[in-house]
């Protein structure tokens, strides 16, 4: 767009709003190119599992994002560097490393200021961009449905906004709405002067944008939230787990259900819920959600709030870990960490050991079968533990039922049939045309039984 051009309207703050999105975006599209990954180590920051390998997350990150990664760099300081975060000494070090790697793109697994990306580029002359960006970038990538396509733009919009400067230096400062004049006397009183930057011009865009994305997310998360409480008639779990640590091959295997599964962080981006019949007259709903990494965006995980909605109201998790990872310590702590901030701190929880079958010399499950000493092992894949998770959650869900006296018609049918198949009839007395019923039910199942026409009259 040029110093001069006019927009306004709905269509001008979309089109401006996606240029804004996708400007530094496709900056960032690694592509196929060379990358080369940069760490910075400060105090206090505690390595995990056998082997640690502060930028493998990285490595698979960029990966994952296309990129071919050709070297690394790891530099320990007792703080950031305000101008380079990694210290100029160590960027003219940098500089040299990448011009012998032949790399295309720098990547930092830190989040980098505007100004600290800018200089980094004038002293590397190769593209920078940190761990949000790229993160992003997957994201934008993997986006299908329309929800999950506003989540990405607010979050990738709210990650523009502060960096529009460094976008837009290259724009001359715009006539002012007098009409650009020498006199600047066309527009009257009130109108005169050397107008607005076009940066003020977009940064005011981009806050229609924002404000737009968040009515259209803040329906949606409505609308999920009501689809989510509709189904209280179930006992619902929620699947959590790092990013590629098998939760869509394990629903696969727990409901025979054709969710995507594929080899790549963050395949899964929207919910799927399926009906689990454990047996026994028992049925849960299970759902899959979008997986886990260490410093997750905060502002994604904002924008991806109706998506884990799911998560939120779960009666019980079944946490997935990769059993066969090296660093699958760490990646518990990073899952607990997002559990956390989502609010899911006393959701029950069963740890799953998943890839039973692929663990090597090289992985950490001796020392998650200490932590996580009640934990279950399973191969999604072969199908091994898969009756012994079953049989975990059911007994999860026993030890959750109260006994309750309810009356009720004779002729409720439909009363009659959902407690037959939700709880345990312990017996039964007829008293003309009512029955008592002495019955053994999901605690949040109550409410529902009430709803049919039961009566509660002894616990």
């Amino acid at each position: 767009m040029t110093s001069n051009t006019k927009v306004d309207g709905a269509a001008a703050t979309f089109s401006i709003g996606r240029t804004l999105t996708t400007a530094r975006q496709s900056e960032s599209d690694v592509g196929t190119e060379r990358a080369v990954l940069v760490g910075l180590i400060l105090p206090g920051v505690q390595s995990s599992g056998t082997r640690y390998d502060p930028l493998a997350e990285l490595a698979a990150l960029t990966e994952g994002a296309g990129g071919e990664v050709v070297g690394r760099l790891i530099q320990r300081r007792t703080r950031a560097c305000a101008a380079t975060y990694i210290g100029r000494g160590k960027a003219e070090e940098l500089a040299d490393y990448v011009e012998e790697k032949l790399a295309d793109i720098v990547v930092f697994d830190n989040d980098l200021s505007p100004s600290q990306i800018r200089e980094l580029e004038r002293l590397l002359k190769r593209r920078v961009i940190d761990r949000t960006e790229l993160i992003l970038d997957i994201f934008a990538r993997r986006a299908q449905t329309r929800a999950a396509r506003l989540q990405v733009e607010l979050a990738q919009l709210e990650y523009t906004a502060p960096r529009l400067r460094g976008m837009w230096t290259h724009l001359e400062r715009i006539a002012g709405a007098g009409g650009g004049t020498s006199a600047g006397a066309v527009g009257g009183i009130g109108t005169r002067g050397p107008g607005e930057r076009q940066i003020e011009i977009d940064r005011r865009l981009v806050q229609k944008r924002v404000s737009l994305l968040k009515r259209q997310i803040a329906d949606i998360d409505d609308r999920k939230l009501r689809e989510v409480r509709s189904r209280r008639d179930f006992f619902t779990i929620g699947l959590v787990g790092y990013t590629n640590a098998g939760k869509s091959t394990l629903m696969n295997a727990l409901t025979g259900a054709d969710v995507l599964v594929a080899d790549k962080l963050f395949a899964t981006l929207d919910t799927k819920t399926k009906r689990w019949e454990l047996g026994g007259g028992q049925t849960a709903l299970l759902s899959d959600t979008v997986g886990f990494v260490r410093n997750l965006p905060h502002n994604l995980v904002a924008s991806f709030r109706a998506t884990l909605e799911e998560v939120i109201n779960s009666d019980l998790l079944l946490h997935v870990v990769d059993a066969a990872s090296y660093d699958a310590v760490g990646q518990v702590e990073a899952v607990a960490g997002v559990l956390d901030e989502l609010g899911c701190a006393d959701i029950p929880v069963i740890t799953v050991l998943n890839k039973i079958d692929a663990v090597g010399e090289d992985s950490a499950v001796h020392v998650l079968r200490v932590r996580e000493s009640d934990a279950v092992d399973v191969s999604a894949v072969r199908g091994d533990g898969i009756v012994q998770l079953r049989e975990r959650v059911l007994s999860h869900m026993r030890d959750q039922y109260v006994r309750l006296m309810i009356d009720a018609a004779a002729a409720n049918g439909k009363l009659l049939a959902y407690v037959r198949k939700h709880g345990e009839v312990l017996d039964q007395t007829f008293d003309d045309h009512m029955i008592r019923l002495d019955v053994r039910l999901p605690a949040g199942e109550v409410r529902r039984v009430v709803d049919l026409g039961g009566v509660v009259v002894a616990s």
